[in-house]
């Protein structure tokens, strides 16, 4: 495996209500996160203490995608209450909140850097912090 910008990937953070990363882990593509097991138990055993599911697009877009919405679809459902969602991407970042609103943040969490790290999005087009 190549280190830092030459390995583009998804990734996904659990973070709680103080911004702590719970949780997380990578796929090995830079378009797809697939279904885990692992990670569906680290939602579930979190649950208490999960505030925020974020996953990158480390080549685009700054959008939710349709895989995005029906996973999130089901999270709500499973869980019973709605964590808030976000999407990094190289140009920014994209919040679902808990009551559904979307917004693209000019001010982004800390942990958004060791996300877009973690990614393999590094020099030109990334946003800095």
């Amino acid at each position: 495996m190549r280190e830092g910008s030459e390995m583009r990937r998804e990734v996904c953070f659990l973070i709680d209500g103080e911004g702590r990363i719970l949780w997380s882990d990578a796929s090995t593509s830079p378009v797809f996160l697939p279904d885990s097991r692992a990670r569906w138990e680290a939602i579930w055993s979190r649950r208490a203490q999960l505030a925020e599911i974020s996953h990158s697009h480390p080549v685009g877009p700054l959008a939710f995608s349709r895989e995005d919405e029906t996973t999130m679809e089901a999270l709500v459902l499973a869980l019973g209450t709605r964590p808030r969602f976000s999407v990094v991407a190289p140009d920014g970042m994209l919040v679902r909140d808990r009551e559904g609103h979307e917004t693209c943040l000019t001010e982004e969490p800390w942990w958004t850097q060791l996300l877009r790290l973690a990614s393999g999005m590094t020099g030109d087009g990334v946003k800095p912090s």
